[in-house]
């Protein structure tokens, strides 16, 4: 490779490593949106949660109903004498007490579920346009890579094409050779 070839390639791959994309990684890191909304939670929001939770449960409903079969059969068996009769008014406050403090308490905790899952929607919102740009990046380096090696392989090409033309050359003339020997002539060289 002549003086001239070798400073135009070196030229060249200086002007390919300029236009090299570049790639910054400077983004937040991923917190565990659970994890945050958890620590800024007052006691009464933890209570109200841990309400709701047991309130939700089958083991709730199980030991409730319970409660109620025992109530009414002791009640209408009356073995003991009858603190509630039969239209069970006692029963029917108790459990209208109940419901009057459970539905508020389960509705801040509902309100409080709603709060999280649209923090963490946003939160994945977030992930998701960063994974974009990551994408974006990543398909803009392929990109330039790809012209890279075809710019490569087209000047291997061209450095190339001397050498193919001069091996065919010598296959001529070595047909030539093998043709002039056989007859009995001094191969030229």
């Amino acid at each position: 490779m002549s003086q001239v070839d070798q400073s135009f390639t070196h030229k060249h791959l200086r002007d390919l490593a300029r236009l090299r994309p570049t790639v910054r990684h400077d983004r937040k890191a991923i917190r565990n949106v659970n994890q945050v909304i958890e620590e800024h939670l007052t006691l009464g929001q933890r209570a109200a949660d841990t309400v709701a939770h047991g309130m939700g449960s089958w083991r709730f409903i199980i030991i409730q109903s319970v409660l109620l079969v025992t109530w009414i059969t002791l009640n209408i068996v009356a073995f003991i004498a009858h603190w509630d009769p039969y239209p069970f008014i006692l029963l029917n406050l108790v459990m209208s007490f109940q419901a009057a403090y459970a539905a508020p308490i389960i509705m801040m905790s509902q309100n409080r579920q709603v709060h999280k899952d649209r923090i963490a929607a946003e939160h994945d919102y977030q992930i998701n346009v960063t994974a974009e740009a990551e994408i974006t990046t990543i398909l803009q380096h392929l990109e330039y890579q790809d012209d890279l090696i075809l710019q490569i392989l087209h000047r291997m090409e061209l450095e190339a094409m001397p050498l193919d033309e001069a091996a065919t050359m010598r296959k001529k003339n070595a047909g030539i050779d093998d043709v002039a020997i056989g007859h009995g002539q001094k191969a030229q060289v």
